[in-house]
This record gives C-alpha cells, structure tokens and sequence, in this order.
C-alpha cells in the first residue's frame, strides 16, 4: 500500500525558510535585487499549477497530448537556456532548441520505447513525467555551457580552448551527483519512490535509468549546442 505523509501548507511554508538567508547572501554578494524572490514565486506558483494540470492530464490517453506537452518543454527550455546569452539571441535560441529537441528527444524515445517500453507508449505518468527531467537537465547544461564559452572567448580563449571548457563545466552537476549518489544523497526519483512506499530495489532501478537519462540528454545537448556554437561564429551579425 502506497502512504505518504501529508504536508499541511502551513508546514509546507517552514521549507521556504532558508531561501530568505539564501535570498540576503545573493542580494549582498551577487547585487541580484529580487532575481530570487521572482524565482521562488514562479517555482510555487508554477508547481502548483502543473499539480492542477497534470490532474486532468493524467486522465486523457492521447499520443498528441504526449507529442504536444513534450515540444512545449522544448521551446520553453530553450528559451530559459539562453537567458544568459546576449548576442545572437535568436540564432542562439535556435542551436539550443536544435540541442535541446534531438539530445532530450532522442534520449526520451530511447527510455519510452527502450528501457521503459510503456504500453501505451503516451501513458501520462511516463510520457509526461520523464521528458520533464529530460528536457530540464538538457536546459540546465546548454545554459551552463552557453555562458562558460561565451565569458571564455571573451577572455581570448580560442574557439576549441572555449568549446572544451564549457564541455567540462557543464556536465560538473551532472558528474557531481554520479559521484555523490548512494553516498551523499539519495536523490530526486528513488527517494520519491521509497517515501511512496515502493521497494528499494525497484526504485534503484528507476534511479540508474534517470541517472543515465539525465547525464545522457545534457552531454548531447551541450555537444550539439557547442558545435553549433562554434559554427556560429562564422554567421555575419544582424
């Protein structure tokens, strides 16, 4: 049987506590005036949102709802990947769509049709759930990377030099937590699962699989964002 404690709104209110320390040592160090109350607001108000969607979402079995809810993930990333860049916005936010839409997309058909082979294929709590991770982990390290060659080339560094340090620095994250994971941390899918009631066995299994899934679609997206990056810089301004 499936349990999980409850978390009153009230109770819930006391997690958001750190972020006000947090908050001061950003405005005091960073000179980021509200950047993360703005975020913190978004974050709530948007899971908030997604729990009311994903409410019906879950009720409908329809390949187009998967299809759509997947590439509206990949136009929003894409466009959160880039915020960072200040030149060339456009053509940067195409080579991140481009990373970002074959690196996750291939990564997503592979544990759909491969690793997971949901029958349905468009089952909401698989095709919905994962190409969030997917798609967001991609996001995370084209913006890591994009902001990493650009300070590098603006520094003086070569375009492979550029390239290859930002290959390095955005896949930190996800080399941190292959490292850390079992260790330091049970994190994100497994310690849902076993707070859930599931068993640990079980769980470590979906675990490995998001590990891979989420190391897999950052590293190609980056390399693919990367590439086109490099390429861009032969592109004449408009």
């Amino acid at each position: 049987m499936v349990f999980m404690i409850e978390i009153p709104l009230g109770r819930l209110a006391l997690s958001l506590l750190p972020l006000l320390f947090v908050g001061w040592i950003s405005f005091r160090w960073g000179g980021r005036h509200g950047t993360l109350s703005v975020a913190t607001g978004r974050m709530v108000v948007q899971l908030f949102l997604i729990g009311y969607v994903l409410s019906f979402l879950f009720g409908v079995q329809s390949p187009w709802m998967a299809l759509g809810v997947a590439v509206f993930m990949i136009v929003i990333s894409s466009w959160i990947a880039i915020r960072t860049v200040k030149e060339q916005r456009w053509a940067s936010y195409w080579d991140a769509l481009l990373a970002i839409g074959i690196g996750g997309g291939l990564v997503y058909i592979l544990v759909i049709f491969g690793v997971i082979a949901a029958d349905p294929w468009y089952e909401p709590k698989y095709a919905i759930s994962l190409p969030g991770m997917i798609f967001a982990n991609a996001m995370t390290a084209v913006t890591l990377s994009a902001e990493r060659y650009d300070a590098e080339r603006k520094g003086g560094g070569s375009r492979k030099h550029a390239r290859n340090t930002a290959w390095n620095a955005a896949l930190i994250p996800q080399v941190n937590t292959f490292l850390a994971v079992g260790l330091v941390a049970l994190p994100g899918i497994m310690t849902g699962q076993v707070i859930a009631g599931a068993d640990p066995m079980e769980a470590v299994r979906y675990q490995i699989m998001v590990m891979a899934m989420v190391m897999g679609s950052a590293g190609l997206a980056v390399a693919i964002f990367l590439v086109r990056r490099v390429r861009g810089e032969l592109r004449p301004e408009t």
